[in-house]
């Protein structure tokens, strides 16, 4: 994206503007697009540099916006949110308006990268500690070789550091920036700093580096089948037991809530 390039509102554009049919969850609007329809639609969005925060939402994201204001403002703004959640999909599919599919953040990325290698996009990388993430701009380099990573940088900062980062992202002339910080963080963040970012899709990416770094395996495929991820990485890292035991909790309480899970937002 040249710098010359001026960054088009959706009331400026034609197809990439075109409603994406969603279900809402608790007053968050969830794409029910699959993986494909996903890739392309953002595809257009970013051939016609429309500014998109995309949120890879998951019940723990749901359940973090019903208690903090400042997170579910950040959720709702969003111009795309995926299903990328197993719970998400079964929600859905409990209220009678399933979703295509679970379009998982981690593939989601990848398919970006893929086209971005073919269309010859920048892609700048925000989070994680500065060993990760220099590996990580190393390893999507050599596997996306079209692919231009024009800067990345570790995600310990503070908001006194806010303006610099975000100077360095724009000089940058990304068409993609993806930023892996602490969940309650990095959808805040982009929601914040979006309009002064101006990247055509700013995308949270959680974990995803360090798995692309090599530090964190990703769940076997048979896992991934039976939609299984959570289980394995809880095994794996049982200190986020405290965290899983929100999944149970938010079943409990679409299965409580019934039909006003798309109605309304209420009190957990």
């Amino acid at each position: 994206m040249s710098q010359s390039t001026t960054l088009r509102t959706e009331h400026e554009t034609g197809a990439a503007a075109t409603a994406v049919p969603t279900v809402s969850i608790y007053g968050i609007s969830f794409s029910k697009l699959n993986m494909r329809d996903t890739v392309n639609h953002l595809t257009a969005r970013i051939e016609q540099h429309i500014p998109t925060h995309v949120v890879t939402g998951n019940p723990i994201m749901v359940m973090a916006a019903l208690e903090s204001p400042v997170f579910d403002e950040a959720l709702r703004s969003a111009e795309l949110v995926v299903p990328d959640g197993t719970g998400v999909v079964w929600a859905a599919s409990r209220v009678g308006q399933p979703v295509a599919e679970r379009v998982a953040g981690y593939d989601l990325m990848h398919e970006l990268f893929r086209i971005g290698g073919q269309r010859g996009w920048r892609v700048y990388l925000l989070g994680s500690t500065q060993e990760v993430i220099k590996t990580c701009a190393k390893r999507i380099a050599e596997q996306y070789p079209g692919l231009i990573v024009v800067g990345y940088r570790n995600g310990f900062f503070g908001a006194d550091q806010d303006g610099e980062v975000i100077s360095a992202i724009r000089q940058s002339q990304a068409d993609l920036l993806f930023v892996a910080r602490s969940v309650n963080t990095q959808e805040p963040w982009i929601a914040a700093h979006k309009a002064e970012l101006g990247i055509p899709v700013m995308m949270g990416v959680g974990g995803s580096f360090d798995v692309i770094a090599g530090v964190v395996k990703r769940a076997p495929k048979l896992f991934q089948r039976l939609r299984l991820e959570w289980f394995y990485r809880l095994l794996k890292q049982p200190s986020r037991v405290g965290r899983m035991l929100v999944l149970p909790k938010f079943a409990l309480k679409v299965m409580r809530d019934k039909e006003n899970v798309t109605k309304y937002r209420n009190a957990l």
